[in-house]
Parts: structure tokens; C-alpha cells; sequence
């Protein structure tokens, strides 16, 4: 994937960017063990079919992992720091859906050079996940 650096000189509110990714058995393993949540909910169907879900479901915290991959590749892109995350969880994501990771730029401040960027996860159009983040962005090197 070819990733460009947006500076804060070319960020308006309203741009928006955004990834689809399959959450499958195989991704919420890879989590697992990058995080070391095991927890049987995520990864014992057995026991996860006893829960209030009636089966396995993915880390919340992988979902909201992919709206930071889309801010470091996309928007704002390389350079962005991560500063601050206000996530709400709304709904379970199962093994086998596609996870759309959305975020837009909803404030910027010239002045302190960071971006409130708001910032959803959708499966089949239904919010997973819904919050914002704040990002400190890079302004345009002088020539």
C-alpha cells in the first residue's frame, strides 16, 4: 500500500478515509497473541456459544486498532501522532464479517497543529464502534 503524508496545511474538515478489513479466525488469533488476550470469549467457540453473544467475537480493541492503521496510512497519514481515543463500542464483530474503518477530519486547530478526527467501524453499514481521536499533524516543512 502506497501511503502519502498530508501536512495540517492540507487537512479540511469533512475529508474522510477509509479500509475494509476480514475479521477472521486467523486475525483474531494474530491479535491474540500481539496482545495476549485469550480471553475464550474471542477464542474458544465452545465456551463463547454459552455467552450472551452465542459465539466467538473479536477484541474490541481490534476494530479500533484498524482506525489507527487508517489514520498512520491514509489520513492524516505518516508523521500523525496519536494523542487521545474516545471509543464506544456499540456491537459485537463476529469471525467471518468485514470491518469498515472510517474516520474524518471533524476540527482542526492551526494554532496547537492537532485534528479531532471522528471515527466509526461498520459492519454491513451498522456502527461497531463510534468515537473520535486526537492527532497531532505535521505542518509542511519550509522550503
Amino acid at each position: 500500500m502506497a501511503v502519502k503524508q498530508l501536512y495540517l496545511e492540507d487537512l479540511e474538515v469533512g475529508m474522510s478515509a477509509e479500509s475494509d478489513h476480514l475479521v477472521d479466525d486467523a486475525a483474531v488469533r494474530a491479535f491474540a497473541e500481539v496482545c495476549g488476550d485469550f480471553n475464550p470469549l474471542h477464542m474458544d467457540e465452545e465456551y463463547a456459544k454459552t455467552t450472551i453473544f452465542g459465539g466467538r467475537i473479536a477484541h474490541g480493541a481490534l476494530s479500533a486498532s484498524y482506525l489507527s492503521a487508517v489514520l498512520g496510512n491514509q489520513l492524516p497519514g505518516p508523521g500523525a501522532v496519536f494523542l487521545e481515543m474516545n471509543m464506544r463500542f456499540r456491537r459485537p464483530v463476529r469471525i467471518g464479517e468485514t470491518v469498515t474503518a472510517r474516520v474524518e477530519v471533524g476540527e482542526i486547530n492551526e494554532g496547537t497543529g492537532r485534528v479531532t478526527m471522528k471515527c466509526q467501524c461498520l459492519v454491513g453499514g451498522k456502527a461497531v464502534v463510534k468515537g473520535e481521536t486526537l492527532v497531532k499533524v505535521n505542518r509542511r516543512p519550509a522550503d
